[in-house]
């Protein structure tokens, strides 16, 4: 057997493939994403394998029988035709049906809110009705001949209700996901991933979904079946570029607790840039689950300037200037109110403005000129002169002393 140490006996071919696989496995920034198929027209097997028939989607199949003549278009419609013209037996329900059957059937697709014709008092409201039962093979007499398969036979329940039976060459199955399973921003949301699938704009790098650089982390909370939540393990993280952002995991999430639907885990993703990158900063997650595939989403981080010692410095005094900005701009509103309300009452009284000075240039010298820290002696002698000049002169008084700091009224 040929073993790495064979390259030193010349077999240059060997040593170029391991070459060659290793580069590219050491390219791959992380492992693929199970990703929710392109439409709702998929299916998962009782072995929650997933069947994607994106590409059957409006694939139309005809049953020309004795009693029906009816057209089943795949993942769209189910109609009946007859002399009187076509007669709805409902669409594809998006949301709910399209799931595993039991027995020879391996699919079921459910039909829903057909025409009111003689069905308007149905029990469920949805007028005409149909379930597709979809085998994976050949009719079992034989019928069909086609690549694409064929409707086997159609049975009427009633007026109102149709089961078609159509067998179909699927394809391989997919790989086994691990149904239940949810990420979110929120403990009952699953933006990231819904029933074991990543979902668009995480499974691979999005810019339109990146995260902004001043977003020093994030938090996602993780649900799953009771019954099956401890198959999920520690999570890892992989970074592309390597370098340059430092990612660290937390929370309950991070130990490998358990998650429930009753009781989710919280994941904390703590980034900082530790250097700018023109393109956002791959952060790929890998949640191994023991028995299935692994679930795995990618957080796309901006980092349009550093996060570390320069960088917060920087922002500390862009903080500070806009904050005394601010102040400057409130200090000098109150100071002109104040000396405007001073004005009117001194005139009320005959008593003359502030002398040499107009309000603008108080303004002015009370937010600009004392450039420098005032002390204590200062405050309280500006204190004791503003008395002084608001007291109408009286010899009876006495005048006052500021040596004796003596504050108050006589």
């Amino acid at each position: 057997m040929l073993s790495l140490g064979n390259c030193l006996d010349g077999h240059s071919l060997y040593c170029l493939l391991i070459t060659t696989v290793t580069a590219v496995i050491l390219q791959v920034p992380g492992a693929s994403s199970i990703v929710a198929p392109s439409s709702n027209c998929y299916a998962l097997d009782n072995s929650s394998h997933i069947f994607d028939f994106s590409s059957w989607l409006g694939q139309p199949f005809e049953y020309d029988g004795k009693d029906s003549d009816l057209v089943v278009r795949f993942c769209k419609d189910v109609e009946s035709r007859s002399q009187t013209g076509y007669v709805d037996f409902g669409r594809f329900d998006k949301l709910n049906h399209f799931v595993a059957g039991s027995g020879h059937i391996n699919f079921v697709q459910e039909f829903y809110n057909g025409d009111l014709l003689n069905c308007e008092r149905t029990h469920d409201k949805m007028g005409r009705t149909a379930q597709v039962n979809i085998i994976c093979g050949s009719c079992s007499n034989g019928q069909c001949t086609g690549e694409l398969g064929c409707i086997c036979n159609v049975t009427y329940e009633s007026t109102c209700r149709v089961l078609v039976e159509l067998a179909i060459p699927c394809k391989e199955q997919g790989v086994r996901v691990f149904q239940g399973f949810t990420v979110g921003f929120h403990p009952r949301s699953w933006e990231i991933v819904y029933n074991g699938m990543t979902q668009l704009g995480f499974d691979k790098s999005h810019h339109a979904f990146s995260f902004g650089t001043e977003q020093t982390y994030v938090a996602l909370y993780m649900t799953a079946i009771a019954s099956l939540s401890t198959l999920v393990q520690k999570p890892t993280v992989k970074i592309f570029p390597e370098h340059g952002l430092k990612v660290g995991l937390s929370g309950s999430g991070a130990t490998g607790r358990p998650p429930t639907t009753l009781s989710p885990t919280m994941l904390v993703v703590d980034w900082s840039c530790e250097k700018a990158h023109d393109t956002p900063y791959e952060v790929d997650i890998t949640i191994p689950v023991e028995g299935y595939e692994p679930i795995q989403f990618t957080l796309t981080k901006m980092c349009e300037y550093p996060q570390g010692k320069g960088g917060g410095t920087t922002r500390g005094w862009a903080i500070f200037g806009v904050a005394s900005c601010i102040f400057i701009v409130l200090s000098t509103l109150f100071c002109c109110g104040g000396f405007v309300y001073k004005t009117r009452v001194e005139r009320q009284r005959g008593l003359d403005a502030l002398p040499g000075m107009t309000i603008l240039s108080a303004c002015l010298e009370a937010v600009s000129g004392g450039s420098h820290y005032s002390r204590a002696e200062d405050t309280n002698s500006a204190f004791i002169n503003q008395a002084s000049w608001e007291r109408q002169p009286d010899a009876a008084q006495g005048t006052w002393k500021t040596s004796e700091r003596k504050y108050g009224s006589i």
